[in-house]
């Protein structure tokens, strides 16, 4: 892990998160091809934001992402828009796989999780994720 801190203008940072979204009503729904393309597709969201993506991967039921993020950003806003562009995609994808447990426009479950990480755990973590 790298634990190299970032500067900016104004300031010197190293801001590690851990993140866990929940599908709505914990149904297990991630496998398959949805869990390889909301893989490919969280990769990609996080690449196109300038975020450092250190670990990322899903059960049944839920995906674990650890991330470095700037002192800017608010993460509440950024979980929400990742949360909504994430289920549109996976709904408007694989609607038909999902029919059977969501009849509604739902994906995620509203609640999330999300902790700080420090230099010494976010190894730790990211080992934890990768045996998901």
């Amino acid at each position: 892990m790298d634990t190299s801190y970032y500067t900016n203008k104004h300031s010197c940072y190293l801001l590690q998160y851990h993140l866990v979204l929940v599908t709505k009503y914990r149904h297990p729904v991630l496998t398959g091809e949805i869990k390889d393309f909301l893989l490919s597709y969280t990769k990609q969201y996080f690449l196109n934001r300038n975020l450092n993506l250190l670990e990322v991967n899903t059960d049944d039921d839920h995906i674990h992402i650890l991330f470095e993020a700037p002192p800017q950003i608010r993460l509440s806003d950024f979980v929400n828009a990742y949360k909504s562009a994430s289920s549109r995609m996976v709904r408007k994808l694989f609607s038909d796989q999902l029919q059977d447990y969501y009849w509604k426009p739902y994906f995620w479950s509203l609640s999330y999780f999300i902790g700080s990480a420090s230099e010494k755990s976010t190894a730790v973590i990211a080992e934890y994720i990768k045996n998901q």
